[in-house]
């Protein structure tokens, strides 16, 4: 009977260990944006938001990205001594009108693991014209982020994204691009150069 008892509790202890695993798909509703987050990949697997502030002054002086408390993600070992950035998907000048709008994109769930010469090349001038168009119109942007063939798995288990597919919808003149980008390193030297049907 005692082995019997000492085999079942072992059984259920085991069996809600191995229950914990990590989430594929976490959605998340914040005053900024919509995402959806992988805990086994360690990144976002898409993310909507609304540009808001495309003339705000806030200072990101001082600021760093910082992991939530529920939700299993990428942190800062995932982001050293290689060639990615902390790539913001919805990007921080894309809400600077305050301190602490601004503040909230540094949450790693709005972070992937981007190539750096992505990051700061095509990618960041795209961003720009975002905030451009919303000088006069709403501007709304998804971006799916691709984990496609063989995806790069860091010693510190967080999964690189192959790529990313950014929507923008402009909604008063009624138009909509599309761009796909390779997570290496451009070989096109303007993002329009990226555009998709």
């Amino acid at each position: 009977m005692k082995k019997t008892l000492s085999f079942l509790v072992l059984s259920i202890l085991f069996f809600n260990l191995s229950s914990q695993t990590l989430r594929e798909n976490v959605k998340i509703k914040t005053k900024l944006f919509w995402i959806e987050y992988s805990e086994r990949l360690e990144q976002p697997t898409s993310i909507q938001y609304t540009v808001i502030c495309p003339n705000g002054t806030a200072s990101r002086s001082g600021m760093d990205f910082y992991t939530n408390d529920s939700i299993h993600t990428s942190d800062n070992a995932d982001y050293a001594n290689n060639v990615y950035d902390k790539g913001h998907l919805a990007p921080a000048a894309d809400f600077n009108c305050d301190k602490e709008t601004l503040y909230q994109t540094f949450s790693y769930l709005n972070c992937a693991l981007q190539n750096q010469y992505l990051n700061r090349g095509v990618w960041r001038f795209l961003e720009a014209q975002e905030r451009e168009w919303a000088k006069t119109e709403m501007v709304v942007v998804s971006i799916k982020l691709n984990f496609n063939g063989k995806c790069e798995v860091l010693p510190t288990k967080a999964t690189v994204p192959s790529g990313f597919l950014k929507t923008i919808e402009l909604k008063k003149s009624k138009k909509v691009y599309n761009f796909y980008f390779e997570n290496t390193k451009p070989i096109k030297s303007t993002f329009w150069e990226y555009q998709i049907k």
